[in-house]
């Protein structure tokens, strides 16, 4: 098959394939075939096929609770107090 596409496209391709150590036909051809699939794939499975999933670090502590943070801030004003206490009384 012999496609005429852009440069920048074409530069995009490639760049896309070495992040991913393939081949830039392996590359397209299954982009291709993602596109003509019978089966409709959610998001989650086709960025898993791509090979573009990330997963974000696991924090290096447990997020404060909320006491720790009320108490982290202790003294900066009523509003701030206020507005913790608002949304401790909502839950």
């Amino acid at each position: 098959m012999i496609t005429r596409i852009d440069d920048d496209l074409h530069r995009r391709l490639k760049l896309r394939a070495a992040q991913q150590d393939r081949s830039l036909n392996d590359l397209v051809s299954s982009i291709l075939e993602d596109a003509v699939a019978d089966v409709p794939m959610s998001l989650r499975e086709r960025i898993a096929r791509s090979g573009m999933q990330v997963f974000p670090p696991e924090p290096a502590s447990p997020p404060p609770t909320m006491d720790e943070v009320i108490e982290s801030l202790r003294g900066a004003g009523s509003a701030v107090r206020e507005a913790l206490a608002a949304d401790r009384d909502y839950r």
